[in-house]
């Protein structure tokens, strides 16, 4: 497995190693010591281990996001996309940090294998780029529906490049998110 710091160095783009032969192809899409070890590597914090798993099936155009849970419920995802392909999001809401209000933007497919690593103190957020699109992911803390928030997948304070599409398919709760600069954030 490779680990790549993006413009966010605490996100991480992680891309597993594939062996190809004439009857398909193999990965390890996961190894809790190794996925420690090249986080240290890299001088980043190891998160505790991994309590749940989700996985999504989305259509085309589907916008999910941008949502996080706020501490002591505040969650790392390990996210990949295991059929389709998405444009992924994850904005930097700790607001210690000197990259707080920025966010980095990145597609993951089933065809390009990529994971990404999103620690906590982040919201995140996706764009479905195809129909059947699947989407798994790893969390590090349990889903705790009184900690759930949401911001404004729009806000003009972020600056997200989303694809254009003719119609984006999101919740009324997600459109009504607040917008970033209304929110207050707490430290982890």
């Amino acid at each position: 497995m490779k680990l790549t710091q993006t413009s966010i160095p605490d996100v991480v783009i992680i891309e597993p190693i594939v062996y190809e032969d004439e009857r398909g192809w193999f990965m390890e899409s996961f190894n809790e010591q190794r996925f420690q070890q090249e986080l240290n590597s890299l001088g980043l914090a190891v998160p505790g281990s991994f309590v749940q798993d989700n996985h999504s099936c989305s259509h085309k155009h589907v916008l999910r996001g941008l949502h996080y849970q706020e501490a002591p419920h505040a969650q790392g995802k390990l996210v990949r996309v295991t059929r389709g392909s998405v444009f992924d999001v994850a904005v930097d809401i700790r607001p210690d940090s000197p990259t707080f209000g920025k966010h980095i933007s990145v597609e993951l497919s089933e065809n390009n294998g990529r994971m990404l690593w999103i620690p906590e103190g982040f919201a995140h957020g996706f764009l479905a780029l195809e129909d059947d699109t699947h989407f798994f992911y790893k969390t590090t803390r349990y889903y705790h529906r009184e900690s759930e928030r949401a911001l404004c997948w729009d806000s003009s304070e972020l600056e997200i490049e989303w694809p254009v599409v003719e119609k984006l398919l999101i919740t009324e709760k997600d459109q009504n998110a607040p917008e970033f600069a209304s929110q207050r954030f707490t430290s982890l």
